[in-house]
């Protein structure tokens, strides 16, 4: 009787500007008092891809994103799903301490852009939303501090 060696993928070089995200994370809107939420972020076989995990409490959803890239593209690309059952595929980067997560759909896009504090401990960011990808409103700040 023979067994298959799995080996596990190694690291991504690709994702390497996501690392300052990898941690576990208090966060919390001014918008939103109603208690915070915490977000996971951790590498999956070893580093071949990030996964964040985002709780927070109800009535907001609670969300999981798989974070990859494909070798040739700039962003990454990010599969989102939500505690109601809403998938959308996303882009992200992180360059020069700013985090941006966007997506570009038609009837409804959304954006959000964080700065990472210098001492990679706290990100400070906002969500806007359109409905033409012309014309964006605000939709609600986000504080992050790192817990570990």
């Amino acid at each position: 009787m023979s067994r298959d060696v799995v080996s596990i993928p190694a690291a991504n070089p690709a994702l390497a500007e996501l690392q300052p995200l990898v941690g576990r994370w208090a966060f919390e809107s001014p918008q939103f008092p109603g208690g915070r939420g915490q977000a996971t972020f951790h590498w999956l076989d070893g580093g071949a891809y990030l996964h964040w995990r985002s709780e927070v409490p109800e009535p907001a959803p609670t969300s999981t994103w798989i974070i990859g890239r494909d070798d040739p593209s700039e962003p990454c690309t990010a599969l989102y799903h939500d505690t109601r059952g809403v998938s959308r595929v996303y882009r992200m980067s992180l360059d020069e301490g700013v985090w941006r997560v966007w997506r570009e759909a038609p009837g409804f896009w959304q954006r959000f852009a964080g700065t990472l504090g210098e001492d990679g401990s706290r990100i400070q960011g906002a969500w806007e939303f359109s409905k033409d990808g012309s014309n964006w409103a605000h939709d609600f700040d986000l504080v992050f501090r790192k817990d570990g």
